[in-house]
């Protein structure tokens, strides 16, 4: 109620009473769209709890849950604070296909190169940043952990293509995406689930990883951006990824068995990401 009068007050606009032929029913279609792609995928991403907790009891739930939390951390909010400014943009210029191709490509481009070094220091380090993190009586967080970490790398792919159709009014394809993804990955915790939150963690992740390029084939289908943009875009991040997490992976071969885990886990972050850095760079 505060968030709304506030909004009221600096738009300057108070609603008023209901009135037809004014334009909104497009409005409440692409809203109730939108609603509902939610809806599916809040639903499909989050099941697994449910199935977990319901065979396999409250321990197994509450570490993958932690797990899950954690990995879904810096997607969200890397997602939710670029997106929110590249779908406005996106949507200004929705009558130029160059210019609307170009700042998708910048935006996506940005993402990817913020997700893949957190998606290595996930991976490489997770034995640190659970210890770190949430103590030694939730080590048995870290292989699940382990396991969900390509998720970032999959999210961070996917999720940016979300802006472009809806920038475009293609909501009604993301919806039909949400509802192909839905029962695929649905499949993949009933496979897992028979051997407890590492297999389900396993099999989202493999789920998720096999449908990566056809997802992304079917959400620019059509529009103005082809897969050899995305290719272009993702090239450098994806190469300076590789570069730096084999120079983390190597120093963690030769000092990692003399420091503890706080001091490890700051000089093999600070040297994967500065090493990132300059190989994007420069």
């Amino acid at each position: 109620a505060v968030s709304a009068v506030g909004y009221w007050l600096t738009s300057r606009w108070i609603p008023g009473l209901p009135r037809r032929g004014v334009g909104i029913l497009s409005m409440v279609r692409f809203g109730g769209t939108l609603t509902l792609n939610r809806l599916v995928t809040y639903t499909a991403y989050n099941l697994e709890k449910i199935l977990l907790g319901r065979y396999w009891g409250a321990a197994a739930l509450g570490i993958y849950g932690r797990a899950y939390q954690l990995i879904r951390i810096p997607t969200e909010n890397l997602n939710s604070a670029v997106g929110v400014v590249a779908y406005s943009a996106l949507s200004r210029v929705q009558g130029d296909p160059d210019r609307i191709k170009n700042y998708f490509l910048k935006g996506y481009s940005l993402i990817l190169a913020m997700t893949l070094p957190i998606t290595i220091a996930c991976a490489v380090f997770a034995n640190d940043l659970i210890l770190v993190i949430l103590g030694p009586k939730w080590k048995d967080t870290i292989v699940i952990f382990r396991l969900l970490s390509p998720t970032i790398l999959v999210f961070g792919l996917i999720n940016p293509l979300a802006w472009l159709l809806f920038a475009i009014g293609m909501v009604g394809r993301s919806l039909r995406i949400a509802l192909v993804i839905a029962p695929l990955v649905i499949v993949s915790y009933v496979l897992g689930l028979p051997y407890g939150p590492s297999g389900v963690a396993l099999a989202y992740s493999a789920a998720m990883t096999l449908w990566l390029i056809p997802h992304i084939l079917w959400c620019i289908h059509g529009t103005m951006v082809t897969f050899r943009d995305l290719l272009r875009a993702a090239s450098r991040p994806f190469l300076s990824a590789v570069g730096a997490a084999t120079i983390a992976i190597a120093a963690q071969f030769f000092y990692g068995g003399s420091l503890s885990p706080i001091p490890r886990l700051i000089l093999g972050v600070g040297l994967l990401f500065s090493s990132y850095l300059w190989m994007l760079l420069y």
